[in-house]
């Protein structure tokens, strides 16, 4: 079987890999992470006019019309550069909600403006009671007049604090953990009622709460039926998390050829540790985890463009190989991480080198959508249920 990108993904990955290298040094980024957005607007627009932010979105909204396989080239690239601009939140993930959605004006209407980089999106669905269970949902849309007034608090809504809008989980029916009646809506960031207290993350990026009070929101801004919201929500996840598997995959192959290269000049009585064999041993399991990694993001890639191919499909080997995908990520960049860190001795616990930064990105990885524990735990009930 071929693994190999195709011509297109390559010269994406290329160009990514090459923005990476001559413009997002680790000083840039530390420059970039301590200003007052956390991101640079500027390379956002360049990531706009080099059409990445087109990548997963249907040619007749004037995207690229691009799959899962070209989200992974890109967020490979963009994790080997530990990069803080939201293209997780805004293209993948709030896009990708979008480009599901059933309400066709709401989509001709947002999504040429997430493509240009005018708008920028994130997914607002993580309560404080929730932990990893997205039906877990406290936050209520009553209905009134011409639409519904939203109550509620959302925490940890990534790079909330520059969103332009919001896509928004609410109870319209149900008790607090029911999966029906849970609906998707848009919700402008100015809107009256809407409160956001932004704050950085452990790995250097955004998040915020997100407080709702009695928001007024038009019927027309739902992204599917009534109560329907976490059907359209399971159907964009897979892609997710492939994409940040991939993205962990970028930063796990980082840390690996850095140790490497740092065992050829840190010497040791005399002569460089990359000579003993012990530490030798070490740099081939980090090698090793790394391929594992990338040979579990492939089989969830291949699951997935058999459903793009045959969207009748039962979807449970690819649910299996996402869950299973996230729980090897959680195992293996903890191993990877912890590896780089001590064969760097003192200075990998220092903020001043980039070890440390790109531990810290995979430890945020780990537990966003749910750490290795909660996915095992959802690929051990997949596994069971079809015996």
């Amino acid at each position: 079987m071929n693994f190999d990108f195709s011509e297109e993904q390559t010269m994406i990955k290329d160009s990514v890999a090459r923005f990476v290298r001559d413009e997002y040094d680790f000083d840039t980024r530390r420059k970039i992470i301590d200003s007052e957005e956390g991101m640079s607007r500027d390379f956002w627009a360049t990531f706009a006019e080099l059409g990445w932010l087109s990548v997963p979105f249907a040619e007749e909204y004037g995207g690229f019309g691009g799959t899962a396989e070209d989200l992974a080239a890109i967020m490979e690239e963009l994790g080997k550069g530990i990069v803080v601009e939201p293209f997780v939140s805004t293209v993948v993930v709030f896009g990708g909600l979008l480009s599901a959605s059933t309400n066709e004006p709401l989509k001709e209407a947002i999504i040429p403006s997430v493509i240009d980089g005018s708008c920028l999106g994130s997914f607002a669905f993580l309560e404080r009671q929730s932990r990893y269970e997205m039906a877990d949902v406290t936050t209520t849309a009553t209905a009134c007049d011409g639409g519904y007034s939203i109550t509620g608090e959302k925490t940890v809504v990534f790079n909330g604090g520059i969103a332009d809008k919001f896509v928004v989980t609410a109870r319209t029916s149900g008790s607090q953990f029911d999966r029906q009646g849970i609906s998707l809506f848009l919700v402008d960031s100015k809107a009256a009622g809407v409160t956001v207290k932004s704050y950085k993350t452990m790995d250097g990026q955004r998040a915020a709460t997100v407080t709702f009070d009695n928001v007024i929101v038009a019927a027309d801004q739902l992204l599917k039926g009534v109560g329907e919201g976490l059907d359209l929500v399971d159907g964009v996840m897979p892609t997710v998390l492939m994409a940040l598997s991939a993205e962990a995959l970028g930063i796990m192959s980082m840390l690996n050829s850095l140790t490497v290269e740092y065992s050829k000049t840190r010497q040791q009585f005399g002569t460089p540790i990359s000579s003993f064999q012990a530490l030798q041993h070490r740099m081939v399991d980090m090698f090793i985890a790394c391929e594992q990694t990338k040979s579990m993001l492939y089989r969830g890639l291949c699951d997935a463009n058999d459903i793009a191919a045959n969207p009748e499909m039962d979807n449970t080997e690819l649910l299996k190989s996402v869950h299973a995908l996230k729980a090897t990520v959680a195992k293996f960049g903890r191993k990877v991480g912890e590896e780089a860190i001590q064969l760097h001795g003192g200075i990998g616990m220092t903020d001043e080198l980039n070890i440390g930064h790109y531990v810290k990105r995979l430890m945020t990885i780990n537990v966003t959508f749910g750490d290795g524990d909660y996915h095992q735990k959802k690929f051990n009930h997949l596994s069971y249920s079809s015996l």
